[in-house]
This record gives structure tokens, C-alpha cells and sequence, in this order.
């Protein structure tokens, strides 16, 4: 299945996108979920009805009424991994070499990020005021469907629901550094804080169920930028892969329903040439059998925040 989150006739309601249209689970089964984020708390019963609704052929909404928004509007936990390509790890300098084997020898780098920073499809990301420079990042999202704590790997599949795009969208600088006293792990907190910012984590446009992606270690994936590709790689390319990726952060923290992770980017980000976004860019991540997110860049506020050496 295909589930979407979206707006009609001015209200939010979630349903299953077919060829026919999309079918509003709200309207077929009343006294259900009332949003996609219950029916993934519903349980493996509640989503075995919502697909029985859609294989019945119930009167559909044409897809060009509705306005699509994130799978999850406000994820209960948005969690991204730092470098989980080697190409990317090897696009640019980082002051060490990774090591030999490293999905062996190493263990995955996850972040939370605010639920602020998710918007949908179609959504403009605003631009921070505290960064010059804004980059782009396209990787796979895992949605969790279950409570999960301390799982393997090979329990791991039955924790997801399925796969959905995210743009980790990234302030590359940050203005705040100017006129600061040194500290130890700057750099890596000036990092952190520009995963932070509101909008930065576009996801869509949907999340297609993981019995329909099959293996999710080999999907194409590709990033335009106003129709230039700037990225373009596979899953299979990842340091650790997803049901690792899930174990390892249900060590952490428990995971819950509804819970996004996003697992890492490949090369060809604009920080490994200085090809950095500007206002207006267009920017396409599309992923084999899941689909296509767009969004656009806003322009850049008229003052910049700086609140050292005031």
C-alpha cells in the first residue's frame, strides 16, 4: 500500500493512493484511526483493514483534489545517521580516514531532530536565519510500526511499517560562530544545530507498506537540483543497512509507532564543491519504487542572527 497524509475539502485526513484515486480511510471505516499515525498504532489488524478498504474498490478522491502533506505530519521521533556512505564519508576532507571494513569495526552515528523540521511535499523550506549556507542530503526513511527495545537486527523487519523519502536539508554554516570564544566540540555542535532548523526534514510523499518495497539494500535513488542531478546512488551502497540501523537505535531508545529514521546520504552534497542552495532552488529526490518529493528553497531572511559580540 501507498498511505498518504494529506488535505481535502480544507480538512486533514489520511488513505491509501491507488491508480483510481486515493481511497479516505476516515470516510469508509468511521469509527477508526483518524489519522495515519493511529492507524500505525492500530497494529498489524488495523492495517490489514485499511488495505481490505482499498482492495474493495470503495469510492475513491481524484488525486489532483487533495494536497499531499508528510506520511507523519509530527513524527513522535525524527531520527537521522550521520555518514552512512562511504562516498559520501570520501567526498571531502573530515580530518580522518574511515577504517577498514567499517560495518564491522564501527557502529552507525544516529541524531534526533525536532518534529518542527518535517514539512510535506510541495512545502517551501524556510531558510534559518542563522546560516548562509544550505545543502541538500536525499536518503530513505524507515517508518517504525511497532514498540521496539533492544531488538535484533533479524527482528527488525517486523518493526517497520514501510519506506517513505526524507530531504535531511543541512545549514552548511552557522552565523553564531562569529565573534565566539573557542570551545572544545564546536564544530560538532554547529553541525548538529543546523540538522535543527524548521523545515529541514521534508518527507513524502507517502509511505509505501514494506511488503511492497521488498529488499530495501537496493533502491536507486537521485537528487535534482532545479532538474540537475547532483546525487545519484543505490541503497546497496550504505554502511549499515536499514534492520541494522533499527537495532542499533532501539538499543538507545525505545522506538515507537510512527518514528522516522533517516539512514544516511551518498556523495555529491553541496559541501563537496561549494554548490550550495540558493532561493528559488528546486529540489527532486526521487527513490526507486517509492516515488518523488520536490520542494523549493525560500529566500533568505533580510538580517542574519548573531548573538555573540553584540
Amino acid at each position: 500500500m501507498k498511505l498518504a497524509t494529506y488535505i481535502y475539502n480544507g480538512k486533514e485526513s489520511f488513505g491509501v493512493v491507488a491508480d483510481g484515486g486515493i481511497c479516505d480511510v476516515p470516510t469508509h471505516w468511521p469509527d477508526g484511526p483518524g489519522s495515519l499515525l493511529e492507524a500505525l498504532r492500530s497494529g498489524p489488524a488495523g492495517l490489514a483493514r485499511i488495505s481490505k478498504l482499498s482492495a474493495a474498490g470503495k469510492a475513491a478522491i481524484p488525486i489532483e483534489s487533495i494536497r499531499l502533506l508528510a506520511p507523519i505530519p509530527a513524527p513522535p521521533k525524527v531520527i537521522g545517521l550521520a555518514v552512512n556512505y562511504l562516498e559520501h564519508h570520501r567526498e571531502y576532507e573530515r580530518g580522518h580516514a574511515m577504517p577498514d571494513d567499517p560495518s564491522r569495526t564501527t557502529t552507525p552515528r544516529p541524531f534526533l531532530m525536532p518534529a518542527t523540521a518535517v514539512i510535506g511535499p510541495g512545502q517551501e523550506i524556510p531558510w534559518p536565519d542563522y546560516s548562509r549556507q544550505i545543502d541538500y542530503e536525499i536518503e530513505l526513511a524507515v517508518v517504525i510500526a511497532a514498540k521496539a527495545r533492544s531488538i535484533s537486527p533479524g527482528e527488525a523487519a517486523g518493526c517497520i511499517a514501510g519506506y517513505t523519502i526524507a530531504n535531511d536539508v543541512s545549514a552548511r554554516s552557522v552565523t553564531h560562530a562569529q565573534d565566539r570564544s573557542p570551545r572544545p566540540r564546536d564544530e560538532f555542535f554547529d553541525w548538529l544545530h543546523g540538522k535543527w532548523a524548521d523545515g529541514f526534514c521534508p518527507l513524502g510523499p507517502w509511505i509505501v507498506t514494506a511488503d511492497q518495497i521488498g529488499d530495501p539494500m537496493n533502491l536507486k535513488l537521485e537528487l535534482s537540483v532545479n532538474g540537475q542531478v547532483r546525487q545519484s546512488s543505490s541503497t546497496a551502497n550504505m554502511i549499515f543497512d536499514v534492520f541494522e540501523i533499527v537495532s542499533f537505535c532501539s538499543h538507545l531508545m525505545t522506538l515507537m509507532p510512527g518514528d522516522v529514521i533517516a539512514t544516511g546520504t551518498p556523495s555529491g552534497v553541496g559541501l563537496a564543491d561549494g554548490r550550495f542552495l540558493s532561493a528559488g532552488d528546486v529540489i527532486t529526490c526521487r527513490i526507486e519504487k517509492i516515488g518523488e518529493l520536490s520542494n523549493t528553497l525560500g529566500r533568505p531572511p533580510r538580517e542574519f542572527y548573531t548573538p555573540c559580540g553584540k
